[in-house]
This record gives C-alpha cells, structure tokens and sequence, in this order.
C-alpha cells in the first residue's frame, strides 16, 4: 500500500488521500527513524495486525512510503474500504 506521511502533524492520523494512497500524520519528528516507526505502529494498529507484520518496502526516507502489510487479504481491504467510506 502507498501512504503519503506528514510527521509533526499533530495528532496520530490514517485516512483517505488520493486513489494512490493513503494519508498519514504522526505527532512523531522525522528524526533517526521516529515517524517511521510512528506510522508503523499506526498502520499496525488500524488494521489490527502486529508491528512486525507492517514494514516499510519502498520510501523510507520520502513522503510518499510503500509498505507491506501481512494479514487476511479480504480483511485488509474491507478496513482499506472504510477509511475511504466504502464498503467492501
């Protein structure tokens, strides 16, 4: 999945962006690993699945982040489909 992450946004935040990718914000400064380690845990846990089964693959020190997440495929897309308002 594609996500666009913004640190220092505020609040921690996953929702809708633009049909390529999701939208992150992290209270997390983009320093030594810290926003990334924020947005994991945040995808982690809005798809209900471990930390260790969210990993950055693509990304890693830009915006704009690939990462792979290990779980139910059809559960994984019906989560994806309600931060978008749809259902799956």
């Amino acid at each position: 999945m594609a996500v666009r992450l913004t640190p220092r946004g505020g609040r921690d935040l996953l929702e809708a962006g633009t049909p390529e990718h999701f939208a992150a914000r992290v209270s997390a400064p983009p320093v030594d690993g810290a926003a990334n380690a924020a947005l994991l845990a945040l995808v982690a846990k809005t798809f209900g699945v471990s930390r260790g089964a969210v990993r950055i693959v693509g990304g890693d020190t830009a915006r704009l982040k690939r990462l792979f997440v290990v779980g139910e495929p059809a559960a994984l897309a019906r989560i994806a489909a309600s931060l978008y308002g749809q259902q799956a």
